[in-house]
């Protein structure tokens, strides 16, 4: 048992990363991806432009998919792609007012579908994530510079 921690998995750790480009964020989320269990959730938060959807292109690579495949799911609320490893559900809920879009999609349902589940813009739906879900925050510094934040 840890000190003030009533089981192992309630210890938060945070892990911040400076990236000054785009390989460097990829290069990131790719080593993110590869520790990755089937079922897990990444709750992805960033301003417009940050490189959000950058981020899933590094993880989808590092399952070794086609990282020109991603794309922002905007408008469609749901990419899925097929990595030799597993897949990646790969959901954006900039445009979601509510969860009513998420679960009319089978958003639970692709939490059990042993993938890795992606959600951008993840505060507009966090009473539907995990509670596991891994938070990552990407910063814009500067122009090509960013922080990454991995809880």
């Amino acid at each position: 048992m840890f000190a003030g921690f009533s089981r192992a998995h309630d210890i938060i750790e945070t892990v911040t990363y400076e990236s000054n480009s785009v390989a460097e964020t990829e290069a990131i989320a790719g080593d993110l991806a590869r520790r990755m269990n089937p079922g897990s959730c990444i709750a992805l938060h960033g301003e417009l432009g940050a490189g959000k959807t950058q981020f899933v292109r590094g993880i989808v690579k590092a399952l070794g998919g086609d990282g020109r495949a991603v794309s922002s799911p905007t408008f469609v609320l749901l990419h899925v792609y097929d990595c030799p490893t597993m897949k990646v559900f790969h959901l954006d809920a900039y445009r979601v007012l509510g969860g009513d879009d998420f679960e009319a999609i089978g958003f639970r349902e692709l939490l059990e579908q042993n993938g890795i589940v992606v959600v951008e813009w993840a505060a507009r739906v966090a009473g539907l994530l995990p509670l596991d879900a891994i938070s990552v925050t990407i910063t814009a510094t500067s122009e090509t510079t960013r922080q990454i934040e991995i809880k």
